[in-house]
């Protein structure tokens, strides 16, 4: 569909590359247009930290907020008890009340980077869905919410089919998970006025229950927006790297490595990736996404001290971007390092790390190279490298990976264009 929308936040989602879907794209736009409207994303405690996965989402909220409404980040203090059966293969792991709280906690100072919470009428609140969730009383729940579900339509989303088509186990535990995000969204809009439900194209049917719910039982109109499920040009999903999730938390991925990691952006993903993860103008998005050849890299460092900024400050990208620069062109502390050139026709469907660590002479033989990996002396970009099965490709060598054995044998490997 092509709607040409008149408020500032429906634009700016669909200018930018963040909308996917919408439930309602005039009544929504309208609404939009009236007044401030409270609108919601919802986020699983299942680690201490968000990764780059939910960036998106966070954009969003960042972005409905700088257009004058109000995010409302909810933390699954309640539903992370059950587990989002959304397009999994298996069972999450169930996590302890204890370990819950922790994650959350984490997660919140995240958020606060990005979004400016308080009283005012566009300032975010931070709920927890523990708040209504943990004290309902199983029978009353059944009566007054499960009589508004229809099994027949709940075993047709996408998301549960899947798991049955496959054969695979879906517990009753999981299955409520649906129900549950239902009522978030009717108690959020029955005690704070959230209009709008938003999240990745993957909660496309949760949302869906719950503006149906919600207009069942309270007869209120509210609105669901969905945004693209991403993944690189080289169809990885978004948020992992050659050494595991990039986490959001400075402590468990640092500021440099967080840089890195948009740095090492593949050519094709540059424009796109300015648009969603930036708030540097559309024009100028274009024009370093046009960029091609040498001329590109300048643009990717533009993307990760813009991305780096938002999240950890202008100091950090810069320290960030210094320190890239030592190591990879001046080849750390005045030093040129040892360079592994390769062509396409070298890499052709990947190569191992084992291998290209032997090629770059940082071990004498491939299982040389596996102890070095196993007793924990390897890195890549200055990260523990701890998978010696890892392939690189070439999408992944769009800047150049620093490989090292111990503290003071580094070596570099490029793509020769």
């Amino acid at each position: 569909m092509t709607y040409h929308p008149k408020s500032d936040f429906l634009r700016v989602m669909m200018e930018r590359g963040f909308l996917a879907d919408c439930t309602d794209y005039q009544g929504l736009d309208e609404a939009l247009i009236k007044g401030v409207v409270p609108a919601y994303i919802g986020f699983d405690a299942t680690a201490k930290s968000l990764h780059v996965g939910s960036l998106i989402q966070i954009m969003m909220l960042r972005w409905l907020q700088k257009t004058g409404h109000k995010p409302i980040t909810l933390m699954g203090g309640g539903t992370t008890k059950v587990g989002d059966p959304s397009f999994r293969a298996d069972e999450r792991p169930l996590l302890t009340p204890e370990e819950i709280d922790a994650n959350i906690a984490g997660i919140k100072q995240v958020f606060a980077q990005y979004i400016t919470y308080g009283d005012g009428p566009g300032d975010a609140l931070m709920l927890n869905n523990a708040e209504w969730l943990d004290d309902l009383n199983y029978l009353d729940f059944l009566r007054d919410i499960g009589r508004h579900f229809s099994v027949n339509r709940m075993l047709s989303f996408e998301s549960v089919k899947s798991r049955i088509d496959r054969e695979q186990s879906l517990s009753f535990l999981e299955f409520n998970y649906m129900i549950l995000q239902a009522y978030d969204f009717l108690e959020l809009n029955r005690r704070y006025g959230c209009r709008l439900q938003m999240g990745g194209s993957d909660q496309w049917g949760n949302i869906v229950n719950g503006i149906d719910l919600t207009r069942r039982v309270l007869d209120h109109e509210i609105y669901g927006l969905t945004s693209p499920l991403l993944t690189t040009s080289d169809g990885r999903k978004m948020g992992k790297s050659a050494d595991g999730a990039v986490w959001l938390d400075a402590n468990m991925r640092s500021p440099y490595e967080f840089w890195q990691f948009w740095r090492n952006t593949n050519d094709a993903d540059v424009g796109r990736f300015l648009k969603l993860y930036t708030e540097l103008p559309l024009d100028e998005c274009a024009r370093l996404g046009a960029l091609a050849g040498s001329e590109v890299n300048e643009a990717k460092i533009v993307l990760a001290n813009e991305v780096t900024t938002l999240l950890h400050g202008r100091a950090e990208a810069e320290a960030a971007e210094a320190t890239a620069r030592a190591v990879f062109e001046k080849g750390g502390i005045g030093d040129d390092l040892p360079t592994l050139s390769l062509l396409h026709d070298d890499i052709g469907d990947g190569l191992s790390v084992v291998q290209l660590i032997t090629r770059a002479g940082l071990a004498k033989s491939g299982k040389e190279a596996k102890r070095l990996i196993a007793e924990g002396g390897a890195r890549i970009n200055d990260a523990p490298l701890t998978d010696a099965g890892l392939m690189i490709t070439a999408g992944d060598l769009g800047a150049p990976i620093k490989l090292s054995a111990g503290k003071k044998r580094h070596a570099l490997v490029v793509l020769d264009m």
